[in-house]
């Protein structure tokens, strides 16, 4: 897999000695769904759990009105006590103006801009057409590369939208194409409402990869159909090595009906591990990073195998050669 020719270091840079990276979007996709309440300070060592499981990218907060998205209205204290660790990079999103000032004052590695590939969830979403997203993010691009700042751009509706139903891959395809025209570095491609299947994936990524795409693009997979995993496999059987996970399976999505959590950290990393798959993140840690935030949020976490090694009381990473 290569880098994108028109958008310089693809996702492939990150890769160094692993096989795959995994974004790890618990501190800001999946909290910001949450309705408890979490404190900064628990925020802040949680990131700094998943910094010491060996995680490499970590989306960490947004700066985003506070009426918006309540939960992540202390995104610059956040942001301000981020770990340092060599080789680490923080995410946020950064959908404005108003948010890129925010996060200059920060020093945060990279920016986060986001639309759909369909016009009705991006106007319950975001209140504007795909079009006018394109028009909002445009300085926000400009002000990253300026700065020498990574932008990381959000496709959310990849292949399912709660309200159009099945998305024609073709304006998938053109809103992933516009977003790297843009001077995005990387897009995420967002199966929001986790009804995407692995046939569907492999469909998707033949057409991105047709037009010279997918080499600059990482999944983003829900798992409310249980399909996370799944999907995950096909699209790395296509070719992606970057793919977006939640710890525990932490998040959802408020503006998709029944749309459950992120596809858990700790089932991609048992399935990547079990195929003798390198993604340089420790499982054993990774879990007692989901251990503490669910301490916190008093929920039990929703991943399959966080829920299966926590009952099994393992200390050290199972022996996944036995049957």
């Amino acid at each position: 897999m290569t880098a994108d020719p028109r958008t310089g270091a693809g996702p492939v840079a990150d890769l160094t000695d692993d096989d795959v990276v995994i974004v790890e979007v618990g501190p800001r996709d999946g909290l910001q769904n949450e309705s408890s309440h979490v404190p900064t300070e628990r925020k802040i060592a949680f990131i700094e759990a998943l910094a010491d499981a060996g995680h490499r990218r970590i989306e960490a907060t947004a700066f985003v009105s506070p009426k918006v998205i309540p939960q992540l209205a202390d995104a610059d204290a956040v942001a301000a006590h981020l770990p340092v660790r060599d080789g680490l990079r923080f995410t946020a999103l950064v959908p404005n103006a108003q948010g890129m000032e925010r996060a200059r004052r920060t020093g945060i590695q990279e920016w986060a801009v986001f639309t759909a590939a369909s016009e009705t969830f991006n106007q319950k979403n975001i209140n504007c057409s795909i079009d006018e997203s394109f028009s909002r993010f445009v300085d926000v691009i400009a002000g990253a590369r300026a700065d020498g700042i990574r932008v990381r751009g959000y496709c959310s509706t990849s292949i399912h939208c709660p309200y159009e139903g099945r998305v024609p891959t073709s304006a998938t395809v053109d809103v992933v194409r516009r977003l790297l025209e843009a001077g995005c570095n990387e897009v995420s491609l967002g199966e929001t409402i986790g009804k995407g299947t692995p046939g569907q994936v492999h469909e998707l990524c033949s057409a991105l990869a047709s037009e010279g795409l997918l080499s600059a693009c990482a999944v983003h997979f829900h798992d409310t159909y249980g399909m996370g995993a799944a999907n995950a496999l096909a699209a790395y059987d296509e070719g992606v090595r970057i793919f977006d996970a939640s710890a525990g399976g932490l998040g959802g999505c408020p503006y998709a009906p029944g749309a459950a959590g992120n596809t858990a950290t700790e089932d991609l990393l048992f399935m990547f591990n079990g195929m003798g798959v390198k993604a340089g993140v420790d499982l054993d840690k990774q879990v007692a990073a989901s251990r503490l935030i669910e301490h916190v949020l008093k929920r039990p976490m929703p991943s399959n195998a966080y829920r299966a090694l926590e009952a099994r009381g393992k200390k050290r990473r199972p022996n996944l050669e036995m049957s």
